[in-house]
């Protein structure tokens, strides 16, 4: 999804063509407020007024929504992992247990 760039803008999400600026498609969400919109992986996450929402980054399409029931209508922010960071994750939690199984069984001799 390079070629796209991803605007959010009164209670809309729009994707436009990176090269020429052209509108390729417009996603009408709940509301008329500012949208935060977050690339996380395959996925395009969008929110306004309170709800969250998962759209398709190829055709706007929503895949789920929810609404955040019981926190109000207040700005949503947006934090995703990258599969690089999942990753890196992972393989520095692997190399800090292998290390503590190594200083355990040298503090067990």
């Amino acid at each position: 999804m390079n070629d796209r760039i991803f605007i959010g803008i009164k209670g809309t999400v729009v994707a436009l063509d990176r090269t020429t600026g052209t509108e390729l498609w417009r996603s009408s969400l709940t509301g008329s407020d500012f949208v935060n919109v977050v690339i996380d992986g395959s996925d395009l996450m969008a929110a306004t007024k309170g709800e969250i929402f998962c759209l398709d980054p190829a055709t706007g399409s929503v895949r789920w929504q929810n609404s955040l029931s019981g926190l109000g209508y207040g700005f949503v922010a947006i934090a995703g992992a990258s599969s690089q960071q999942l990753i890196a994750a992972a393989e520095k939690l692997r190399q800090q247990q292998a290390a503590a199984g190594a200083a355990a069984a040298t503090a067990g001799t």
